[in-house]
């Protein structure tokens, strides 16, 4: 087929294949490496599309590479040669992409071969023969070499979103050079399954992976954690290269004592602990510390610090909200006495978050994430509930359903203004509004919506039982 020779544009279109869980996340994921490395988002689709497929414009397949060395939410990305809603249309756009951008790719003394990728429906091999028969019109020279080939070649077709009613003819279909794929292996090589050391609430590896490129951690940060647990968030930072630090207020946690979390072991081993955790991977070079300190009463003097700060602060479900009492913010009763001070009081969610927000305001480095999830009731949630500061602009915000009436959201910012005197007063947003005013307010939420679960449960089986035993009296009376 002769091609017009057409200068190629100064960036290049690429094809991005999504993964097909975490979907809300993808988009932003995506977004948030793009302004670590360059490039545009050229998708016109909604962020909660089910489609697996994403534009990006991108100044060289380096820049592609390099996002497909960080993203989990992604499978592979092509440089996209042609797209179309059939094949003559396809066949048409082809012959408008740049002669010199695919001429390489075709000489004689190469080899190349063609996959069929199609999405919500299966195709037998008969049929993938058949469409790669119909691609004759690309002016391929060389010769096919299915195992090793040197250029790999995509036809990919969406048929749309329903999987149990695929489409006859294809919505869209694709056809690009393959260029790299994505890190999808890194939530089963660092899956909580196989880690050292963990507890009730370790994050699971996917999300961590996602967190820290919401947070565009990168080489040479210093990430910080003030909810750190068994250190689950800082394995993914570092293993971006970035170092990593946190405190944890639970004495026990800090220095691996006490029950273990896993099934059939009772204590914790002589070796359970958050370094061995980075050990395990090879990253031990990139742990500073985890200091035995309360998240509400910072200890740090110098500011700003981090480059990120990566978190999951605990919502009382599983792991309780607590900090570490004072005289003053003890009202005096019989249940605290004068000569009695508690060790720890409870943490109420409003102020957890209203302290987070400000101390990444203060400690975080200009243009520097916070990443942190928020505990919602879906019934009540509006956007409203989001905690605001005056230094942080709002990325992004991603629902994870638990139950059909609670979800956590992962919200993302960036500082964007420098931390001053007056801002060391500002708070959560309407926090006396808020949801979150008492500690109790989402566990109770959280319980009565499954008491009241289970009490329909219970129902429908109460009712299921009474309607067998009525069934079964009429087929007595009937004998």
């Amino acid at each position: 087929m002769a091609l017009p020779c057409r200068s190629a544009a100064t960036l290049k279109k690429y094809l991005v294949l999504l993964a097909q869980d975490s979907c809300e996340f993808r988009h932003p994921e995506i977004k948030s490496l793009l302004s670590l490395y360059g490039g545009h988002f050229s998708n016109t689709q909604d962020a909660q599309s089910k489609s697996p497929f994403c534009f990006l414009q991108l100044p060289s397949e380096e820049m592609a590479r390099k996002l497909m060395k960080r993203t989990v939410c992604a499978k592979s990305v092509f440089e996209l040669w042609a797209h179309g809603k059939s094949m003559e249309e396809l066949k048409q756009s082809l012959e408008r992409y740049p002669l010199e951008s695919m001429v390489s790719y075709l000489q004689p003394n190469s080899t190349y071969k063609i996959s069929i990728h199609t999405f919500n429906k299966t195709l037998s091999q008969k049929e993938k023969l058949n469409k790669i028969d119909v691609l004759e019109f690309v002016p391929f020279r060389g010769k096919v070499n299915l195992q090793n080939a040197e250029h790999i070649f995509y036809l990919l077709e969406d048929y749309g979103p329903e999987p149990n009613n695929p489409r006859k003819e294809p919505l869209q279909i694709f056809f690009g050079r393959w260029i790299a794929d994505g890190q999808r292996d890194l939530i089963n090589s660092y899956s909580v399954k196989k880690r050292h050391f963990i507890g009730n609430t370790s994050m699971d590896a996917g999300l961590a992976f996602i967190m820290a490129n919401h947070g565009r951690v990168k080489p040479n940060d210093l990430v910080f954690d003030p909810f750190v647990g068994t250190g689950g968030l800082l394995v993914p930072c570092a293993h971006f290269g970035a170092y990593v630090c946190g405190t944890e207020i639970d004495y026990n946690t800090v220095h691996g004592l006490g029950k273990a979390s896993r099934m059939n072991q009772k204590w914790r081993g002589p070796d359970e602990n958050i370094r061995a955790n980075l050990r395990q991977y090879g990253l031990e070079k990139y742990y500073v510390d985890v200091l035995l300190s309360d998240a509400s009463k910072s200890i740090w003097r110098k500011r700003p610090l981090f480059d990120a700060i990566i978190t999951d602060p605990p919502y009382g479900i599983r792991e309780s909200t607590r900090k570490t009492g004072t005289q003053k913010e003890i009202m005096k009763t019989e249940l605290f006495p004068e000569s009695h001070i508690p060790v720890q009081l409870n943490y109420h969610l409003s102020d957890i978050f209203s302290d987070l927000l400000n101390f990444a305001a203060e400690f975080l480095n200009t243009g520097g994430r916070l990443v942190y999830w928020l505990p919602v009731y879906r019934p009540e949630y509006t956007e409203e509930v989001i905690p605001q500061h005056p230094c942080l602009k709002l990325i992004s915000n991603c629902e994870q359903t638990l139950s059909s009436h609670t979800s956590r959201r992962m919200i993302t910012m960036e500082k964007v203004k420098e931390f001053e005197g007056e801002d060391q007063f500002a708070h959560v947003k309407d926090s006396q509004s808020m949801q979150y005013k008492g500690h109790n307010s989402f566990r109770e939420k959280y319980f009565s919506g499954l008491t009241k679960r289970m009490a329909r449960e219970g129902k429908a089986k109460n009712e299921e039982a009474s309607t067998g035993n009525y069934i079964r009296q009429e087929n007595r009376q009937d004998i």
